[in-house]
């Protein structure tokens, strides 16, 4: 960040402020941990911090310092916009534009509050007075620790807000295996072990903590997995009847798209979901190398993200999006 814009921002944190904090759409372990995270921190500075999330988040990050206390938009409309519009400092972080967040875009529109975006993804929007964003780092998780540093309180982090970032850092990074971490990433890590953050913990409750029926819908997306060898590619899809039948619950098909790239010699792989209720498939895209999925996805199927992780969705039926998506492939050089 710009020495100015630190500068104006701890003239704002200087006195208590009501503060409202927010991640995207359909919250993932970086968005979670993120804003807990800043939220922990601005709590033990004495501000009056919320996490309001667009809609619920999966129950495999519930266990999160402070989940309990997060309000979701999508049940508690009338209190979270009350509290919006009470905030004096709003926190956007994991996304950069507003369409992120569903149906609470056109509230913050309205607002009139101070923005603040912490973010990794590309093209940001202009909406925050001050923003920090950098497409370089592989977690907004790993931005707050910076963020927090900038305002030199990092002598406030301590194992409540390292487990916050620590799993954020842990989840977008592939645990540790996307081209985002660096030796820096893993320094911070080491001083959130010291900490005392329980590194071997986290995994198993992020990870090996799976319902039978979870276990038993990751085994009909492998059995509908497709390869294209020919152009380095594979996707798969779940239909909301397959879903339904094995008692699908939010956070259930975490995960499942990095399958496909487990495939020796596949380097482009997707997974597409159909939301009835929606009325659109849900689509994430994998990549690992130089194919840029946040173009693929930004040029045909409504979405963006990073180069080599990214979403996007489909108002087609699952046989036309899939048939589109095949096409597509078969002209890919990759």
């Amino acid at each position: 960040m710009k020495i100015h814009d630190i500068q104006a921002i701890q003239l704002l944190l200087a006195t208590p402020k009501k503060i409202a904090i927010i991640p995207h759409r359909g919250p993932d372990g970086d968005a979670m941990g993120s804003t807990l995270g800043l939220y922990h921190f601005l709590l033990k500075n004495n501000h009056y911090p919320t996490v309001i999330a667009p809609n619920d988040f999966p129950d495999f990050l519930a266990w999160l310092p402070g989940s309990e206390t997060v309000k979701i938009f999508e049940k508690d409309t009338e209190n979270c916009t009350k509290i919006l519009e009470e905030a004096e400092l709003i926190f956007t972080l994991d996304f950069n534009a507003f369409h992120r967040t569903g149906e609470m875009e056109h509230t913050l529109a309205k607002l009139k509050a101070t923005f603040i975006m912490i973010d990794h993804h590309q093209k940001p929007d202009d909406y925050a007075a001050y923003t920090y964003s950098d497409t370089s780092f592989g977690s907004t998780c790993e931005m707050v620790y910076n963020f927090i540093s900038f305002l030199d309180k990092k002598q406030d982090i301590d194992k409540t807000i390292g487990t916050c970032l620590y799993t954020g850092i842990l989840t977008d990074s592939g645990s540790f295996r996307f081209p985002g971490t660096t030796g820096n990433t893993h320094r911070i890590i080491a001083e959130f072990i010291d900490l005392g953050v329980e590194n071997t913990q986290i995994p198993i409750l992020l990870f090996d903590n799976s319902s039978y029926s979870r276990l038993q819908l990751l085994g009909r997306a492998l059995q509908n997995l497709k390869v294209f060898s020919d152009h380095k590619t594979s996707y798969t899809t779940l239909t909301q009847a397959e879903l339904d039948a094995f008692h699908y619950i939010k956070g259930d098909t975490e995960g499942i798209v990095n399958y496909g790239l487990s495939i020796q010699g596949i380097v482009f792989t997707a997974i597409f979901i159909e939301n009835k209720d929606e009325k659109i498939i849900k689509i994430s895209f994998r990549s690992q190398g130089g194919f840029d999925v946040n173009q693929f996805a930004r040029d045909h199927f409504n979405g963006g993200g990073h180069s080599n992780a990214a979403g996007g969705r489909s108002e087609m039926s699952m046989e036309d999006t899939v048939k589109k998506f095949e096409d597509l492939v078969t002209k890919l050089k990759i």
